[in-house]
């Protein structure tokens, strides 16, 4: 029977080819720019790192002076203070936990065979490679000691490993950045990443960092931040030291925490480190004040998917409405000019059961095609948004289930649409029209 209807569907398409068409294209464009924005939103709002979120927690401490806004973004309260966050990085307390920063250099080889470039470079502890589930394919990252001793040690990924070196197993290798040699012990795949997660701070949706040097070198290179960095009171700064121990925040820290009790106890111990450096005398503040949040908490608590960015999903909706209010009309002229043809049929036997599935087969096959075709407007869409803002080249894509909602949602969008006219046409009065006939 289903074929049977799909069979009287395209014929009514052959029929009426300009209003099937106007119809088709009615509906492509409303789920164009609906999957478009809901594509973008669709990949900001997703977990990065889904299977293990619930296990990376971003501490924040407070250690401003009592009065002292700190609790939202604004305050800037989503990084440490070198010493704070050397002490976390640390700290016998974690499973695994590392302090980073973002900084840059220019690369090269000493040599007329790769010509010098900038880029972006991430300090960190040897645990970031394990938390972050970064895969190698050379080597791997270096050790505990090699980072205490502040060695000049690079982890590359894949795509800097095949520019420098041509791809080989480079691990052993060295190459310059400025003008210090630093020596290859790791290679990792291309990180794909929606949401660079681990350091919202400087660029949610920047590409992740393609070098990692290791944290214990901060202090001897004195490496300069190319993130923010913030503070709330003035301090007379004319060192280097002076800045490593300043009320300065510009570095992140993540831990990680695998159960309850393992959150309780680092709980714990970072009450207890802000109680400590209240009776220092380091802030003025009655009691210590900190947050612990996991991956989905950081993401909702940095407003990484703007109101801005669910109004615009739900004006291209909106759009998408007009577009079906635009269909009802036409199936409207469309399904009463079929009353004769369906008086005749309900006169020879058909029940209005099968005369209303016959025609919601029809809008079906409508959403159908305007759903496939939406498909290539909304790729179009989103390449106008990779081209226009650079900045979302890599979430403005569409994954498998958003390929596969479009014409979903084209389906049901022109069934609502098809209901009232379908049901209209159902209502016929066969001896109206055997009179005609």
């Amino acid at each position: 029977m289903l074929m049977h209807y799909i069979d009287l569907a395209w014929r009514s398409f052959k029929r009426t080819p300009l209003i099937s068409i106007l119809m088709v294209l009615a509906v492509a464009v409303g789920i164009g720019i609906t999957m478009t924005s809901l594509s973008v939103y669709h990949m900001m709002s997703a977990d990065p790192i889904k299977h293990k979120s619930e296990r990376l927690f971003h501490p924040q401490i407070n250690t401003r002076d009592e009065g002292e806004e700190w609790n939202t973004p604004d305050n800037h309260a989503f990084q440490l203070t070198y010493k704070d966050a050397l002490y976390l990085h640390n700290a016998p307390v974690g499973a695994r936990k590392t302090a980073s920063m973002i900084t840059g250099y220019t690369v090269h080889l000493d040599s007329s065979e790769v010509k010098p470039f900038r880029s972006t470079a991430r300090v960190t502890g040897r645990d970031f490679f394990a938390m972050f589930e970064q895969e190698f394919i050379y080597g791997g990252p270096w050790s505990l000691q090699q980072e205490k001793d502040g060695l000049k040690l690079a982890v590359i990924d894949t795509s800097l490993n095949e520019k420098l070196f041509g791809g080989i197993d480079s691990v052993g290798q060295s190459f310059y950045l400025n003008g210090d040699s630093f020596q290859v012990v790791g290679v990792t795949e291309k990180w794909e990443l929606n949401i660079k997660y681990y350091d919202l701070n400087n660029g949610a949706f920047n590409d992740p960092e393609r070098i990692f040097i290791p944290i214990g070198i901060i202090e001897t290179t004195e490496i300069d931040s190319w993130g923010n960095t913030n503070g709330w009171k003035f301090e007379e700064i004319n060192s280097y030291q002076q800045f490593l121990q300043s009320e300065l925040f510009w570095l992140q820290f993540w831990v990680e925490l695998n159960n309850e009790q393992e959150i309780k106890e680092y709980r714990a111990f970072l009450n207890d480190y802000l109680t400590e450096q209240g009776t220092l005398g380091r802030y003025t503040r009655e009691k210590p004040d900190f947050a612990l949040r996991n991956v989905r908490e950081w993401l909702d608590y940095n407003n990484v998917v703007s109101d801005d960015n669910r109004i615009l999903v739900g004006l291209s909706f909106l759009f998408l409405v007009v577009c079906i209010a635009n269909i009802l009309g036409l199936l409207l002229g469309k399904f009463l000019r079929r009353a004769p043809e369906v008086g005749v049929r309900r006169a020879l036997g058909a029940n209005k059961k099968h005369i209303f599935a016959q025609h919601l087969v029809e809008v079906s096959l409508l959403g159908l095609m305007g759903g496939i075709v939406g498909i290539f407007i909304a790729q179009l869409g989103l390449w106008g948004v990779r081209y226009t803002y650079g900045y979302y080249s890599d979430i403005a894509t569409m994954d498998l289930s958003m390929l596969l909602a479009a014409p979903l949602i084209a389906i049901i969008a022109c069934v609502i649409a098809g209901l009232y006219p379908a049901w209209l046409v159902c209502k016929t009065t066969p001896a109206i029209y055997l009179k005609t006939q």
